[in-house]
């Protein structure tokens, strides 16, 4: 990819449970340029989980001095825990030429535009609340209060989808990432962004 390109950057949200990081990961897999901002997080790290690779590991105090230190593009307290992702890590694969795509909720994606950061903006949808009820309980070993919990926080992000430029509905995993697939390619078509390429190939008919 031309290294005078500037990357795209996008947000894709969802209500816990959705499926939006499974998405996001195959997404990433299939399509060339692209690559997942990988969060910091305060939380300590579960099973299977490697530090570097599913999130950036630190402790709170870490954290903390992060935020106070201006370094998050975002930052949220996500059911206790807290999530951000650095402004100079986006800035760098932005600037390198890559596409960056940010899985981050609702308040996550505000603070994002609160900056005034250019974005294409994605919403995950699951197909209905008893869907992202059974997904939830299918895969948590969380308490009944903590999942919800989630399906509260769930009932509030969804009536957010408004806010963003896409909406795509998680119904069946490939179907999904092909819609977020065409999302890609289609912003990365716009007019803006091919002004330059295509003004070059003008020139060669004159």
């Amino acid at each position: 990819m031309s290294s005078n390109r500037t990357g795209l950057l996008f947000i894709v949200s969802a209500p816990s449970g959705a499926g939006k990081t499974t998405l996001v990961e195959r997404l990433v897999e299939q399509t060339p340029h692209l690559e997942m901002s990988r969060s910091y997080t305060s939380r300590a790290a579960r099973e299977g989980e490697i530090d570097g690779v599913d999130y950036n590991f630190v402790t709170r105090g870490r954290f903390d001095a992060m935020v106070a230190a201006g370094e998050f593009l975002e930052w949220a307290d996500v059911f206790g825990n807290l999530y951000g992702t650095a402004a100079a890590d986006t800035d760098r694969i932005l600037e390198s030429g890559k596409d960056v795509v940010l899985v981050i909720d609702v308040q996550g994606a505000r603070k994002v535009r609160a900056r005034g950061v250019g974005a294409s903006t994605v919403f995950v949808m699951p197909p209905s609340f008893d869907v992202l009820e059974r997904r939830l309980r299918g895969r948590s070993k969380d308490s009944e209060q903590a999942i919800q919990r989630r399906l509260q926080v769930a009932r509030d992000e969804v009536a957010a989808f408004a806010e963003y430029d896409f909406v795509v509905v998680n119904d069946e995993l490939t179907g999904a990432v092909d819609r977020l697939r065409g999302i890609i390619i289609a912003e990365r078509a716009r007019l803006q962004r091919m002004r330059a390429a295509a003004e070059t190939i003008v020139r060669t008919f004159l």
